[in-house]
C-alpha cells in the first residue's frame, strides 16, 4: 500500500516543505525590517514581493493539478 501511494507522499511533503520554508523567510524578513528601522512604504514592497513568490508556488500547483486532471500533463 505504500508503494502505491509514494508520489502523493512525495508531493505532499513538497508542498508541506514550501510552506515551511516560505514562514521561515518571512519570519526572517519580518526580524530584519525591524532591526532596520525599515520605512512603510519600502516594507510594503518588501512583503509584496514575498507574497508574489509564494503567490506564484500556489498558482504553479493550481496550474498542474488542472493540467493533470484534464490529461494535458
Amino acid at each position: 500500500m505504500f508503494a502505491k501511494h509514494i508520489d502523493l507522499i512525495e508531493s505532499l511533503a513538497l508542498n508541506i516543505g514550501f510552506v515551511v520554508l516560505f514562514f521561515f523567510i518571512g519570519m526572517a524578513i519580518q526580524d530584519v525590517l525591524k532591526k532596520g528601522n525599515v520605512p512603510p512604504f519600502g516594507r510594503a514592497i518588501v512583503w509584496l514581493v514575498l507574497f508574489l513568490g509564494c503567490a506564484g508556488f500556489i498558482a504553479k500547483g493550481l496550474i498542474q493539478l488542472s493540467w493533470e486532471g484534464s490529461g494535458l500533463a
